[in-house]
This record gives C-alpha cells, sequence and structure tokens, in this order.
C-alpha cells in the first residue's frame, strides 16, 4: 500500500483566489416606493436588497469598489467562532445582506434584528461562493444551497434556521401517527455544548434519552445507513473504475445535499460524475417506510419520519419531489421518505423547552434493526470520512480484506481544503482520491474534471468547512478559536471510529441483515429503486458567471 499526500490549498477560512462579488446598483429599487410584484418579478427586482413580503426595498451588497478580495474573509470582531480566525476586513459602512427567498425551507431572516454588516455576504461570496458565482438580473430564483453557514456568521441572530419543532410536537401528540426519529453522526458531538458541556463531548446515551423522554416512538440511528450509503455508493465506485457501469470518473460524492444543489447551479454538466446514491438521511428515511414498516406492520402513512440534522440544507433535501421513493414503493407518491428535519440548535431549543435536565439524563441506546453502525459510518460527519470509510470497503470488493493502513487514511484527515492522496490497489493499481470542504475550495478540482486535467477516481466535497461537524444547524459556540471547535468535534467522530468493535461498513450484521431479507445485492433492481437518485440541472434559473465548457457565458 502506497499513500502518496497530494497538493493541499488554502486553509479553512481562506478566499481561495475568489473575486469579489459585485453589485449593479441599476438592479436595485433604492429610493421608490413599494409596489405590487408577483414572485417573478420579486425574483428579478429583490437581487441583494431587502424584501419585505411583495415589497421590493433598498438594493445594498459587496462592492467591488471597496476592495473586498482578501486571503481570509472570515470577518468580523470576534462574536462566533468562524469569525475569530483573522481580523475583520468588511467595511462597517457596507449595505449588504444575501438575498433571501420568503418559501426558503431552511432558512429564514428576521428584518428587525438586521443591521446590514455584511457578514452573511461575506461568507456567502467568499467561503461557499455562492453570491460570488451569479449576477443581476436574476431569472426566477434566488440562488441559495441552503448550507446556513450565514446563521454562524451572523452577530444579531437575525438569520436562523427555519423553526420547525412546533411540527414534532404536533406529531407526537397525534394518537394516529407513529413517530420514528433518526440522528445523524455530527449531532451527538455538538448538542452538549448547549447544555454546558466541553466541546466535542460524545452526547449520544443522553440524546437518545431526551427524544424518548419528549415522547417519540422509535429512535434510530442515521450512522447505520451512513454503512448503507458506502455499500451502494462504493459498489458504484468499483463498477465505474472496472467499466461494469459506463459512467464517468472521478465519481463525486452525493450525501452533502448543499454541494449537490451548488454543482446543480454551477456545474450542471458535471452532473453524470455525481454518485446516484441518497444520502444517509433519505436512504434511512427509505427504509423506515418500507423495510420498518413491513417488519412491524405499520401502515407507511401513519409513520411520521423525523430527522435531527447538523445542515440546514437537510431540510430542503427532504422536500426534493424525487424524495419519495418509499411512497412510490408503497403505492402512493404523496408518502414521503422524510417528512420533517430538525437541525442540532432545534433539538437543544426543544430540550430546554419541556425542561429536561439534559446532562443527567440516564444514557439510552438506539432501537435496533436499523442502528448498528461500524466505525467507518461514525466518521460520516468529518471532511474526509465519507471517503475514508468508501475507500476501505472499495478496496474490500477489489482486492480483499484491507490493510490496517486504511483504517488511519492520514492524507484525507485534517482541516485542510483540499486534500489529495493515492492508494496503490492490488490488481488495480493507483486509484487517486481528492478531499474538499468549503465550497471555495471546489472551483480548482471541478476546473480540472471539466477540463480533462483532473485524473482522481472519487472526489468527497462537503459544503461547509470541516464537513457536517461545522454545519450550518450546529450549535453557535462561542469557544474560540473555530478551528479549535472543529477539531474537538472530528476528534470525537474519530475516537468513536477507534473504539468500534466493527470498523468496516460491510460487516455491519443489520446491513449484511438488510440485504439478505430484503434488499439483494448492494446497487440491485430494488437499492435502485429505493436508494438511488437523479439530479437537476438548475442553471437555467439564474444568471450565472460560472461558463460551461465549450459555451459562452449566460
Amino acid at each position: 500500500m502506497v499513500f502518496e499526500l497530494g497538493e493541499e490549498n488554502s486553509d479553512l477560512s481562506g478566499a481561495g483566489g475568489c473575486e469579489p462579488c459585485q453589485v449593479d446598483e441599476s438592479e436595485g429599487d433604492s429610493g421608490a416606493e413599494s409596489v405590487e410584484v408577483s414572485r417573478r418579478g420579486f425574483l428579478k427586482l429583490a437581487g441583494f436588497g431587502a424584501a419585505v413580503g411583495a415589497t421590493v426595498g433598498v438594493s445594498g451588497g459587496c462592492d467591488a469598489d471597496l476592495g473586498l478580495v482578501a486571503k481570509n474573509p472570515s470577518g468580523g470582531g470576534g462574536w462566533l467562532p468562524d469569525q475569530y480566525n483573522a481580523s475583520g476586513n468588511f467595511p462597517v459602512q457596507v449595505r449588504g445582506r444575501v438575498p433571501i427567498d420568503p418559501t426558503n425551507p431552511s432558512i429564514k431572516r428576521d428584518d428587525q434584528k438586521c443591521i446590514l454588516c455584511g457578514q452573511c455576504v461575506e461568507v456567502c461570496s467568499k467561503v461557499e461562493t455562492v453570491m460570488h458565482n451569479y449576477e443581476l438580473p436574476l431569472i426566477d430564483d434566488i440562488p441559495c444551497v441552503c448550507c446556513g453557514q450565514c446563521t454562524l456568521w451572523c452577530p444579531t441572530g437575525a438569520i436562523s434556521e427555519v423553526d420547525d419543532t412546533h411540527l414534532l410536537m404536533r406529531a407526537i401528540e397525534d394518537p394516529n401517527l407513529h413517530v420514528v426519529i433518526q440522528t445523524a453522526p455530527s449531532t451527538r458531538v455538538a448538542l452538549g455544548e448547549e447544555f454546558g458541556l466541553p466541546v466535542g463531548t460524545n452526547v449520544e446515551g443522553c440524546q437518545v434519552a431526551a427524544l424518548n423522554r419528549i415522547g417519540v416512538d422509535k429512535i434510530f440511528d442515521t450512522n447505520f445507513s451512513a454503512d448503507l450509503t458506502i455499500m451502494e455508493e462504493g459498489t458504484e465506485l468499483v463498477k465505474r473504475i472496472t467499466g461494469e457501469i459506463k459512467t464517468p470518473l472521478p465519481q463525486l460524492t452525493s450525501c452533502c445535499p448543499g454541494w449537490v444543489k451548488f454543482c446543480e447551479y454551477f456545474y450542471p454538466d458535471l452532473i453524470p460524475h455525481l454518485s446516484s446514491a441518497k444520502s444517509p438521511m433519505t436512504m434511512l428515511g427509505a427504509m423506515i417506510k418500507t423495510y420498518y414498516a413491513e417488519k412491524s406492520n405499520i401502515d407507511p402513512k401513519k409513520i411520521f419520519s423525523v430527522a435531527i440534522m447538523p445542515c440546514t440544507a437537510k431540510k430542503f433535501e427532504a422536500i426534493r419531489p424525487e424524495m419519495n421513493h418509499s411512497g412510490i414503493k408503497n403505492g402512493d407518491p404523496t408518502i414521503r421518505d422524510i417528512d420533517l428535519v430538525l437541525t442540532t440548535r432545534e433539538l437543544a431549543k426543544l430540550i430546554k423547552r419541556v425542561g429536561l435536565d439534559f446532562v443527567n439524563l440516564p444514557p439510552m441506546k438506539y432501537d435496533s434493526l436499523l442502528s448498528e453502525y461500524s466505525g467507518a459510518g461514525a466518521i460520516f460527519g468529518v471532511t474526509g470520512g465519507v471517503m475514508e470509510a468508501a475507500v476501505r470497503t472499495a478496496y474490500h470488493l477489489l482486492a480483499g480484506e484491507p490493510p490496517k493502513s486504511l483504517l488511519n487514511l492520514e492524507p484525507v484527515r485534517g482541516l485542510a481544503g483540499v486534500k489529495e492522496a493515492k492508494l496503490n490497489i492490488p490488481n488495480v493499481g493507483d486509484v487517486k482520491i481528492a478531499v474538499v470542504s468549503g465550497l471555495h475550495n471546489s472551483h480548482k478540482i471541478l476546473e480540472r474534471i471539466r477540463n480533462g486535467s483532473g485524473d482522481w477516481h472519487f472526489v468527497e466535497f462537503m459544503a461547509c468547512p470541516g464537513g457536517c461537524i461545522s454545519g450550518g444547524g450546529q450549535p453557535r459556540s462561542a469557544v474560540p478559536p473555530s478551528d479549535a471547535v472543529r477539531s474537538a468535534r472530528i476528534n470525537s467522530l474519530y475516537s468513536a471510529d477507534e473504539k468500534s468493535t466493527i470498523r468496516l461498513s460491510h460487516e455491519n450484521h443489520e446491513i449484511k441483515t438488510i440485504y439478505k431479507d430484503y434488499l439483494g445485492k448492494p446497487n440491485g433492481e430494488l437499492p435502485h429503486e429505493l436508494l438511488h437518485t437523479h439530479y437537476t440541472d438548475r442553471s437555467k434559473h439564474l444568471t450565472a458567471k460560472i461558463k460551461k465548457t465549450g459555451s459562452e457565458e449566460k
């Protein structure tokens, strides 16, 4: 086995060479009286300005004349961990904020709290490069990948996740509904911060106990479906490498909904590279309303499936029209794989609201059937974790038992924005991989894939710097610096991996059982029906700056 650590570029909060976002002031309505506009008209006119109801307000944004190109765009004076990594560089007089569609399912803004500081513009244009990559006039969409990083940067709390906690309580109180909850890998190493515990404390048992006290009927672990994802995504990768399926290399990961939507907006020509495997959340949602429903003799229509996620973009993912595979399987397309998504912050809010003494709750275990997980499943919330987990099983499928060195794949670990490595697999040769976190780091890799100069076999993308552990729905820690917070959460998940008796997804006993009793073979007919999906070209909905290969700028 030969490892070669490849090129690394940019630190976690760096600008990655992005050009400043430019605002065409002529598209605004800086002094006009309020006018009634249609939704289409609103989307065209709102731009970077404030929108209250159907009224178009002041236009503002990142002004190129202000000289906002920076090597490190952390911004701010130190109210949230992301801003501690560097001093601010956003002029205090700037009039800017990100546009948020009133129908956005993930994030919202309280205009009374907004001070037009520009921090949301800073993170959106420089760290996630969404605003950086489109311009006015808008067509019929306000581009947003729903990552929620703006909720972590906003100093006043004006931008927050959409609060859906009341929907969970309503479902729990409904005697006709069977409420099933799943929890993501990253929530357990961040939730404790909301209750005064040290950063990175693993509160898995207390989290399960709290959900049980709140009154849900079943609690499953998304770590299980992380292993399920590896079985599907890893098998797909092997089939691409061996030429069994005629889809292009490199294969790009598809479990991060913020990254997927970013690709659909700005790199739609690369959609064929995306793995067709659904995310762990939506895979488990499909299994709950098919496999679990059948095993428990419960009508899928009466199951209310909830996911606790570190990610605001998961709220968007849950309502994607195609995420109804369990409904199609049950003969009723109105049945959704996931009915509701709550963030880690929302769960903390709910626990406090019902008055639970969280830190002193006797720990409880997840319910069986869809909860066992390997160490590979545990590290899904870490940048590089999906790659490391997939490589372990891909090696097994290609060459047999993986060496112990693959259980600690150092080249893909750490907080660097881009990491590359090369693995030598017997009978296959060199397999080249890359890992990207923070969307501003993605362009270099994606452009090389476009022009054919990138020779990777597999690339992992995560929208949020550091991965899901610093997702837009995680606690707003006040502990500086931000990298220390991320590292503590990451180390906690790696510790869970190291302590696991099973560290390979394909050795998970419940995974073996579900394929034997229900799914059949990975990438087979039923898995493709329930666990795989397709993607949408969203580029036609916006005026993009990025050019497609061989085409004119739109």
